[in-house]
């Protein structure tokens, strides 16, 4: 096996590479004076399984889109050097959310993006939490493997259950409902206690959000544990988190995979009913720093193993 990762030394590349037992191999980035770029790896990819590990978040150093083709880059040339296999790890999978068409001429930008991973030779793909894995699934013709974040969770919810309290797990919107289900299964199996489910009424109009004070299911006198794939501004979970506290919820808990916290992140999600958010480090949460107005609030926990793992099983159905 061969692990290489573009987002460089990163703490969640090092713990992948731990729980692995393998080293980062090393990658060389060369940038030249007219914006163009060069990434190679330093060691021979020939015969290898090579698992390249790149989240396609943006930051002050790049976009989605230089990171996106510096992952092309990169998959093309370990295949052009005779890597025995090549899988693209994506922690977040930007334009993933872009899926249907809703607007004349819109583009499906996971289809065009599901093209040109496939033109770089990859062989097969894993994403954390696509925001529809069926829509993502459907793009792709190569193996695909989807996993779900709430497998992080296990840590950040011991302590929730047992206080007294009903537990509820709800879904923002109507989209998230199978994710929801899926984390309630996996918390009654493992708590051995019943677990509600909820889900909050949520629309978009003309690109803004709106929400009435409708909830499906029982959440009185509950902990509610809401479950979404992305925090961009906060305000769907900001506006569900007010939904389920006067539909009589005893406290709401937010969890998401990918935390992008862009726009007013921070004021929004301050002023929400939300008692604490937690969010993997797919993406880090740089937008939130210990000076933040939320950041008593937010935990970050780590996808490390929710990745090694999946990478350990793909390495060894390939031998």
């Amino acid at each position: 096996m061969m692990l290489l990762s573009l987002d460089g030394a990163s703490a969640l590349a090092q713990g992948v590479a731990e729980r692995l037992g393998e080293p980062l191999a090393p990658v060389e980035h060369r940038p030249f004076h007219d914006g163009e770029h060069k990434w190679r790896p330093l060691e021979d990819p020939r015969g290898c399984d090579v698992f390249v590990l790149a989240s396609l978040y943006g930051d002050d150093e790049s976009s989605p889109q230089d990171k996106l083709v510096r992952l092309l880059f990169m998959l093309s040339t370990v295949r052009d050097h005779g890597a025995h296999r090549v899988t693209a790890v994506l922690p977040y999978l930007a334009y993933a959310r872009k899926d249907t068409r809703t607007q004349p001429f819109d583009p499906l930008a996971t289809q065009v993006l599901a093209r040109w991973l496939e033109a770089s030779g990859v062989d097969q793909v894993i994403v954390l939490e696509a925001h529809q894995p069926s829509a993502v699934q459907n793009a792709f013709r190569c193996p695909l493997l989807t996993l779900d974040a709430w497998h992080a969770f296990d840590e950040p919810t011991d302590g929730v259950a047992g206080n007294g309290r009903p537990v509820v797990v709800a879904a923002p919107d109507a989209g998230g409902v199978k994710r929801a289900l899926r984390w309630r299964e996996h918390l009654q199996a493992r708590w051995k206690l019943p677990v509600g489910f909820a889900m909050v009424d949520k629309r978009r109009i003309a690109g803004l959000v709106t929400s009435g004070q409708l909830v499906a299911g029982d959440v009185q006198g509950a902990t509610v544990l809401l479950l979404d794939d992305i925090v961009a501004s906060g305000s769907t979970l900001a506006q569900a988190a007010a939904t389920l506290h006067h539909a009589g919820a005893a406290s709401v808990q937010a969890f998401a995979a990918h935390g992008l916290f862009v726009g007013e992140a921070d004021k929004t999600l301050s002023a929400s009913h939300l008692s604490r958010l937690v969010v993997t480090d797919s993406v880090p949460a740089f937008r939130l720093p210990a000076s933040a107005a939320f950041a008593s609030r937010l935990q970050v926990t780590s996808v490390a193993s929710v990745l090694a793992r999946a990478m350990g099983q793909v390495h060894q159905m390939g031998h």
